[in-house]
C-alpha cells in the first residue's frame, strides 16, 4: 500500500526537489501540498507549487494556500540570495494552469486527515505555522496522524540562519515547539543529517541529461542554489554540491533505515538570542528546570548513509521522468 502524504510546503528549489521525488516514488501517494511564507510570500509560494506540479505532470494534485506570517513573531524577509526573488532561481516561470483549493492549508489538512484516520503522513519541509493552525481547528489531530516528519532544525550541527538555528523553525519558532509538544510520532530530519547529503553538479548533470523537460528545469533551478552553495561554503570548482534538505524528508518517509536517530523530548527556543534553536533531551535527565518535562518523545535523525540516500532520490526520478 503506497503511503498516503500531504508535503506543507515553501517552494523554494529544494522544495522542488522534494516535490518531483515525492510525484515519481512509486510508494508515495501525494495528496496535496499546503503552502506557507518561508522561501517568499505564501502568495509566491503557492503559485511555484501549483506551477511545479504542471511542470511534473501532475496539476490533478491539489493544492491549500495557508499562514501569510508566523503565530506571533514578524514575519523574517524571505532569503532572495538563496532561492532567488521568484523563490525558483529567478527562473520567472510560466502561470500555473489551476488554482489554489479554496480551503486553507489548515482546513485541507484537517479534512484530508479526518477523510483517511490513521493513514496520512504530514511531511513538512517549511515552516510549522500551518500545522499550528490545523491543531487549533482539531485538537485531535495529532491522534489521527500516521506520522509527522519535518525537515528542520539541528541537533549537533551549526545552524544555517544562525549559529544554532535552521530556517524553518527560526521562522515560526512558536509554532514548531507547540507542533514538537503534540504526542504523535514525530520525526526531525535536520541539518545534521541534510548537510552530509551532497547533490553533486555531476547528478543534476545526469537528470539534465536523462529526464527531458523535467531534467532541465530541475538542472536550470538548481543554478542559482548551486552558485550560492559554492559561495558559502567556499567549494572547490570541479566539485560543486548543494545539500539535500527537503528531498532527505521524503527519502526518510520511504527508507529510514538510511538514517540513524535519537529519541527524547524536544523544545524550540522562541525568543532571544537562541531564537528558534532545537534542543532536544538525549539523556532524559531531572535538571533545574522543566521545560522538557511531559513532553513527548521525538525522533530526530542524527547520521545518514549520503550516498544511499543521493542514490534513491537519482534513481527514482530517473525511474519515473
Amino acid at each position: 500500500m503506497r503511503s498516503k502524504i500531504i508535503i506543507d510546503t515553501d517552494p523554494g528549489i529544494d522544495d522542488a526537489q522534494a516535490i518531483a521525488f515525492a510525484i515519481a516514488h512509486p510508494e508515495i501517494e501525494l495528496l496535496g501540498l499546503t503552502t506557507v511564507f518561508g522561501n517568499g510570500t505564501v502568495e509566491v509560494t503557492t503559485n511555484n507549487a501549483l506551477t511545479l506540479l504542471d511542470i511534473f505532470g501532475a496539476p490533478e494534485v491539489p493544492v491549500a494556500m495557508g499562514a501569510s506570517r508566523p503565530l506571533v513573531q514578524d514575519r523574517l524577509p524571505a532569503p532572495d540570495f538563496v532561492h532567488g526573488a521568484d523563490g525558483m532561481g529567478n527562473l520567472h516561470l510560466p502561470s500555473p494552469s489551476n488554482e489554489a483549493v479554496k480551503e486553507t492549508a489548515a482546513e485541507f489538512i484537517v479534512r484530508t486527515v479526518n477523510e483517511h484516520i490513521g493513514e496520512v503522513s504530514l511531511i513538512t519541509i517549511g515552516p510549522l505555522s500551518n500545522i499550528a493552525q490545523a491543531l487549533e481547528l482539531d485538537s485531535e489531530l495529532a491522534s489521527k496522524t500516521k506520522q509527522l516528519i519535518a525537515m528542520g532544525g539541528t541537533v549537533v550541527a551549526p545552524g544555517n540562519v544562525t549559529p544554532v538555528a535552521e530556517a524553518n523553525f527560526i521562522c515560526d519558532p512558536h509554532a514548531a515547539d507547540l507542533v514538537l509538544g503534540e504526542d504523535w510520532p514525530a520525526s526531525i530530519v535536520g541539518l545534521d543529517v541534510t548537510l552530509a547529503t551532497h547533490l553533486y553538479d555531476s547528478v543534476f548533470k545526469i537528470i539534465k541529461q536523462q529526464i527531458g523537460s523535467v531534467g532541465e528545469f530541475l538542472w536550470e533551478s538548481s543554478r542559482f542554489y548551486v552558485d550560492f552553495y559554492a559561495r558559502e561554503l567556499a567549494q572547490d570548482s570541479n566539485h560543486r554540491y548543494t545539500p539535500m534538505h527537503d528531498a532527505s524528508a521524503l527519502v526518510y518517509l520511504v527508507q529510514a533505515e538510511l538514517f540513524e536517530t535519537i529519541s527524547g523530548p524536544a523544545r524550540v527556543v522562541p525568543d532571544g538570542l537562541a531564537v528558534g534553536q532545537l534542543i532536544l533531551d538525549r539523556m532524559a535527565g531531572s535538571y533545574a528546570f522543566d521545560y522538557w518535562q511531559n513532553r513527548p518523545t521525538v525522533q530526530a535523525a542524527i547520521e545518514v548513509d549520503g550516498t544511499a540516500v543521493r542514490k534513491v532520490f537519482l534513481e527514482t526520478l530517473l525511474n519515473y521522468f
